[in-house]
């Protein structure tokens, strides 16, 4: 009777499960669209002909994690049959049941699964909340079902096909352009996506919260340095800016500018020079490399003396002023708040516990540390460091700073031979 009450309990809070989300990309020339979850890391790769098709329950608690990566129920509420697809992390015996609310078996299937995608129909199920479960040899998947139906029939599980190819089969949906491919990912409600779309070399990304059928449309913007590096862009705000670190060894019309490496000559430069953190040039294709503030100058009056007149940026683009830094955290909320939007998610490249970070804005800032206007490095993986082009003194300038244990954009003045990273923005 408590294990009645129990599913009974669960059962009266429980909203039907949504259809499941289906987006749609479009844009001049793209080609495909990576998907990130922000959330739990996940990444699809989406193909421009494709629909994402996003399961998601609505209002649903979990229940004992019952959701599982190694079965999927679909539709789900289902009316007349669902699929089940099962993927076994080990070949062997193993059983799958049907239960009702009560706890009682409607139905079982007994037999040897593979180590791969199998499928298998499930039909005449009546009206009401359900569970399915898969045990085998070590491992245990379960999953919710809600029935629509009205039959009073035997509860029926078939064995459909086998995926020997060990991947998850695309599905087809019926959408506004006919049939079309579809990729599947897991998405709870509320959850933000980070789309990187390409069209050639090109590339954008947004940020989104699903909440229904839509068709994301993207443009294109080319932001190339003088190395012939493209990088990806993002607009936040008014701003159109770029999704990466700068890392270009040359001045965008193709002017070599000089790796330091040397401690010694790093602090007594005075015009533009770059390094890679700690002179390991594999560092910087991750975090990008670090400039000091003579190679970043775009103000008029000093760039014969700093870097020639010569722009570190994209042919367009520009090192963005203090004033226009400032523009970007107060779109955001706020200095205290906007470096949990800007920073890359997880403890991947953040060293933990990276806090407050969402990267809401699709920025994905990193933490390249900095190169000491002594020539010693120092914070990567704590902290990243951004020039502005605007002068504070004679021997100083304004930069940006954001740090692994709070959410804030730090605003200071520091030594022009120090090697921060650089993001440029569009003219």
């Amino acid at each position: 009777m408590k294990k009645l009450l129990f599913f009974l309990g669960i059962f009266c809070t429980l909203q039907a499960y949504a259809q499941p989300y289906s987006i749609s990309f479009s844009g001049t020339g793209l080609s495909t669209v990576k998907v990130q979850n922000l959330t739990t890391g996940v990444i699809v790769d989406v193909p421009a002909s494709d629909v994402l098709l996003l399961s998601t329950p609505t209002g649903i608690t979990e229940v004992n994690n019952l959701k599982s990566s190694g079965l999927k129920v679909y539709p789900n509420p289902m009316t007349d049959k669902s699929t089940l697809e099962i993927l076994p992390p080990v070949a062997g015996d193993a059983i799958i049941s049907v239960c009702d609310m009560t706890g009682k078996v409607l139905t079982q299937f007994k037999g040897y699964l593979e180590n791969y995608t199998q499928e298998f129909s499930l039909s005449d199920i009546k009206n009401g909340f359900h569970v399915i479960n898969v045990q085998g040899n070590g491992y245990k998947f379960s999953e919710k079902l809600i029935s629509n139906g009205k039959s009073n029939g035997t509860a029926v599980i078939a064995k459909l096909s086998n995926n020997n190819h060990a991947v998850a089969e695309k599905k087809s949906i019926k959408v506004s352009k006919g049939i079309q491919a579809t990729v599947d990912m897991a998405y709870n409600s509320g959850e933000r996506l980070k789309y990187t779309a390409v069209s050639g070399n090109n590339s954008t990304v947004m940020t989104d919260i699903p909440a229904a059928d839509k068709t994301v449309t993207f443009t294109f913007t080319e932001c190339k340095d003088g190395d012939d590096n493209y990088y990806p862009v993002v607009n936040i705000g008014t701003q159109l800016w770029m999704a990466e670190n700068l890392k270009t060894t040359k001045y965008n019309d193709g002017t070599a500018i000089p790796n330091v490496t040397v401690n010694a000559t790093w602090a007594a430069a005075t015009t533009g020079a770059y390094s890679d953190y700690s002179n390991t040039p594999a560092n910087s294709t991750t975090y990008g490399r670090l400039y000091n503030w003579y190679a970043v100058d775009n103000n008029a009056a000093t760039k014969v003396a700093s870097n020639g007149g010569k722009n570190v940026c994209p042919t367009s683009w520009h090192v963005p002023t203090d004033a226009e830094w400032t523009t970007l955290t107060t779109y955001l909320g706020g200095e205290n708040v906007a470096g949990g939007k800007l920073k890359e998610t997880g403890t991947t490249h953040w060293i933990s516990p990276n806090t407050g970070a969402t990267n809401e804005t699709g920025f994905t800032a990193l933490p390249g540390g900095s190169r000491h206007y002594d020539g010693t490095y120092y914070y990567v993986g704590y902290g990243g460091y951004w020039w502005s082009s605007t002068e504070y003194s004679a021997t100083t300038a304004w930069y940006r700073h954001m740090t692994y244990y709070n959410t804030n954009v730090l605003r200071g003045d520091y030594d022009k031979r120090n090697g921060f990273s650089v993001r440029c923005m569009k003219n």
